[in-house]
């Protein structure tokens, strides 16, 4: 049988690490400003006043110790709290794309085939640095891919969806591999005067290879089973956009960067992910006990803990329940793929393994890979 398959990866990691030490004494630095600044208004009442965090709060609430970022100097000014990326003239290679580009190039290095034998570019990402041309068409042809491609954008779970629609486009058309790339520079739309969430995210771009089965050299990935489900939720939301641009500096629009309902995500995610894995497993005729390894979305290592708990019905040990959040903090759609990509060796034929994104929207994908 004709199937889809993974046939390679690749990773672009950003020059610069920010480790929790440093975020936070960033973060701390500004919140003594502002309550010396504010020091009257807080005394009168009228201004609430900030709290400090420390790296033991942040890496107990998340999991995460460092994380990758494209411009680290201003992100760590307390003046200033936030990437400083200069904008590109229209004629240069956007920055969005060269990550994405990056990524393709190392994917297609280890898949050992012309650019020419792909006919698809899917970009798949949650932060999206333009609404048109679309970012795929702009890596498709710095790659010099002949074909097409689209941007999809699905938040967190935007490389699952991506996964599933490659692998439906190989099944119309198995003449052709399908490129997915899902470039994330987080930090740009991360609060980092927020406590709650200032050290979430990260930057990254990560790249997928999917062919047909027939075409496919040995080895590679079988995609033996896909599903997707939505449910509508504002409890992790983001209103940034050209009808709602955020306000000036200073006037105050906290709904434009990312915003969430930590505990009520948690709450809600963690059921809704481990039924929609057990549900699927039992329609594919997978013991989910017995699965090889889960490269999960790199949310919150709490929350990847307790679905894989959920899931293999026992405590997932390190190899089964990989981590990469401690390093490369949330990085939306990609982390599943970072996982993924630096930890699929040690499998033998016919062994399973389940990638699974889930996030804004609610969204949430899976994937079910056979080792060829």
């Amino acid at each position: 049988m004709n199937r889809a398959v993974i046939a390679a990866t690749g990773l672009f990691t950003p020059p610069h690490s920010i480790s929790n030490e440093e975020l936070v004494a960033a973060f701390n630095t500004y919140v003594t400003n502002f309550n010396t600044k504010h020091a009257a208004e807080i005394a009168a009442g009228t201004v609430q006043a900030l709290q400090p965090s420390s790296p033991e709060f942040v890496h107990k609430a998340s999991g995460i110790k460092s994380r990758f970022v494209m411009n680290k100097s201003g992100i760590v000014d307390p003046e200033v709290m936030r990437p400083v990326i200069p904008e590109r003239p229209n004629d240069e290679l956007s920055v969005l794309a060269e990550m994405a580009v990056a990524a393709a190039k190392d994917a297609i290095a280890a898949w050992g085939k012309p650019v020419s034998e792909i006919g698809t570019v899917l970009c798949a990402c949650s932060n999206m640095q333009r609404a048109y041309p679309a970012m795929a068409v702009e890596i498709q042809h710095a790659l010099g891919i002949d074909g097409f491609g689209f941007d999809m954008n699905v938040a967190c779970s935007s490389a699952t969806f991506g996964l599933k629609t490659a692998v439906d486009f190989i099944a119309s058309n198995p003449s052709k591999a399908v490129l997915m790339v899902n470039p994330e520079i987080c930090s740009a739309h991360l609060n980092f005067k927020d406590r709650d969430s200032h050290f979430i995210f990260g930057d990254v771009a990560t790249a997928v290879i999917i062919e047909s089965s027939e075409r496919a050299a040995p080895g590679g990935w079988e995609v033996i089973g896909t599903r997707l489900k939505t449910e509508f939720s504002s409890n992790i939301r983001n209103n940034f956009g050209f009808l709602n641009n955020a306000a000036p500096e200073g006037k105050g629009a906290p709904d434009k960067l990312f915003v969430q309902q930590g505990r009520k995500v948690f709450k809600d995610i963690v059921p809704m992910v481990s039924e929609m894995i057990l549900s699927h497993s039992a329609e594919l005729g997978v013991d989910q006990s017995k699965l090889k390894r889960l490269w999960l979305h790199q949310a919150n290592v709490n929350m990847n803990d307790m679905i894989a708990k959920r899931v293999l019905g026992r405590e997932p040990t390190a190899e089964e329940n990989v981590v990469v959040i401690d390093t490369y903090a949330n990085t939306s759609s990609a982390g599943s793929i970072i996982a993924f990509h630096l930890f699929h060796e040690g499998f033998t034929e016919g062994e399973i393994g389940l990638i699974c994104s889930f996030g804004a929207g609610y969204s949430a994908g899976t994937v079910f890979l056979r080792k060829r």
